[in-house]
């Protein structure tokens, strides 16, 4: 078993990994009568997205690991409605300062972040928006 969700009330959830016995909330969003103060159960989708790029980068790209940290990404989730679901999500990086990478290791990084076990997992009716944002 990887981890428990616990309904806490007031539309809230307590996630907690088994493992590391660490723990996150959840709370329904604005738009969907929450408060709107943690994330919600469908922003943990993009936001794992993007964190799974990033460190199967650093495990498939071990050289260019210490080029690597200190790497961002910024997350936006778009649902739809009728049916409510998650429609786009788009994920735009940023590289630390001082970080040149040449054109192969970009493309390598790319084709790496594409392949990432998140991005397999997402259902391909949902829109996939990713800017590398590659500085020249």
């Amino acid at each position: 078993m990887t981890s428990t969700v616990t309904y806490s009330g007031d539309l809230r959830t307590l996630a907690t990994h088994l493992q590391s016995s660490s723990t996150f909330e959840t709370d329904a969003p604005t738009d969907n009568q929450g408060k709107g103060e943690r994330f919600s159960p469908t922003d943990l989708i993009g936001t794992a997205l993007a964190a799974c790029m990033v460190t199967t980068m650093a495990i498939r790209a071990r050289e260019l690991e210490s080029r690597l940290r200190g790497c961002s990404t910024e997350t936006e989730k778009i649902m739809t409605s009728a049916p409510r679901k998650i429609g786009t999500i788009r994920i735009t990086f940023h590289w630390p300062e001082g970080a040149h990478f040449s054109q192969e290791e970009k493309q390598k990084l790319e084709e790496i972040a594409w392949s990432c076990p998140v991005k397999e997992s997402i259902h391909p009716a949902i829109q996939l928006d990713v800017n590398f944002n590659w500085k020249s």
